[in-house]
């Protein structure tokens, strides 16, 4: 016998208002201006560690770029990296880890295309560039423009974020139901 399992709500798309900003409120802001073209740099590296909400960050402002009327593209991994973009364009790429060399070729081709022609890359990243394995022109780029850390949620703040989830879908959370589903 086989459990069938119904997906009764899609998960939603990332966007900055359901990240929970936490002593990440510089990154976000700085991720807003970038997905309006606001900001003056051509790339931002963000990097920290798993569940620091980095993909999240990514995604959400790839939408915000669309949302804007920007041309934006959402890579997650480096078989879709182009190696060219669009006049003023917004790249996202999801991970850096794991480039081939191919891949490493096509992100600095990538990186000098936007600084011309006035494009945004964010990207996310186990480390700060200056860290990252990759090729050291690689490297150089990536490291002239903003680069962030993510830093997790911090444990106090952990129970709030969960009561705020649960208004935002109709129900409250006790507590007891909070502090439980934290220690397990």
């Amino acid at each position: 016998m086989e459990q069938l399992v119904f997906d009764l709500a899609a998960p939603e798309p990332p966007t900055f208002d359901s990240f929970v900003v936490g002593r990440n409120a510089e990154v976000v802001r700085a991720l807003e201006r970038a997905a309006s073209g606001g900001l003056a740099e051509t790339g931002v590296v963000l990097w920290g560690p798993p569940g620091s909400g980095k993909s999240h960050l990514v995604a959400a402002t790839a939408a915000a770029a669309r949302a804007c009327g920007r041309q934006a593209m959402l890579c997650t991994a480096p078989a879709e990296w182009p190696s060219s973009a669009e006049a003023g364009e917004l790249i996202a790429i999801d991970d850096l880890g794991g480039a081939d060399a191919d891949a490493q070729s096509r992100l600095f081709s990538l990186y000098n295309a936007l600084r011309e022609r006035g494009g945004t890359l964010v990207a996310a990243a186990a480390g700060p560039p200056a860290q990252l394995a990759v090729r050291d022109d690689v490297r150089s780029r990536l490291a002239w423009g903003l680069a962030y850390e993510v830093l997790p949620l911090a444990d106090a703040d952990k129970p709030a974020a969960l009561a705020a989830w649960a208004r935002a879908r109709g129900f409250a959370l006790d507590d007891e139901v909070i502090a439980y589903l934290l220690a397990h």
